[in-house]
């Protein structure tokens, strides 16, 4: 079988500490649940999202989910604008257990996308996780 990628479409996640993974189109960061996350955190019940058009700044809660074990802050990877929000989580937060890695919660038009620079490859973050 050979690749669905064209050459130079094939994007790059990132993650953070905090299980975030990112992936960027330019100057716009989607962001997403590590699978690491979501099995931790076990079946989502509630996700809350921020409002479009809110700063978000790396580092600081952008948005929180609520599991059956427990209750968590989402944490901006990277400074800018939100501009999008999946609204479909807001009726189906289950969506992010079935696809972590593939269900995306906001983006963001990313203010220094030098900052993308400094998240972990998933090499590092296997490594990261491992040592949990």
């Amino acid at each position: 079988m050979g690749s669905a990628h064209k050459k130079g479409e094939i994007k790059m996640k990132k993650y953070t500490n905090e299980h975030e993974w990112v992936e960027l189109d330019g100057d716009t960061a989607t962001i997403g649940l590590s699978a690491y996350a979501i099995n931790e955190l076990g079946d989502i019940t509630f996700v809350e999202l921020p409002q479009i058009g809110q700063e978000a700044t790396k580092g600081e809660s952008i948005a929180f989910i609520e599991s059956v074990k427990a209750a968590s802050d989402i944490y901006a990877p990277l400074s800018g604008e939100v501009v999008e929000i999946n609204e479909g989580l807001e009726n189906a937060p289950e969506l992010l257990n079935e696809d972590a890695q593939g269900t995306w919660i906001i983006k963001i038009k990313v203010s220094d996308v030098g900052e993308f620079d400094t998240l972990l490859d998933e090499n590092a973050y296997s490594t990261y996780t491992s040592s949990l």
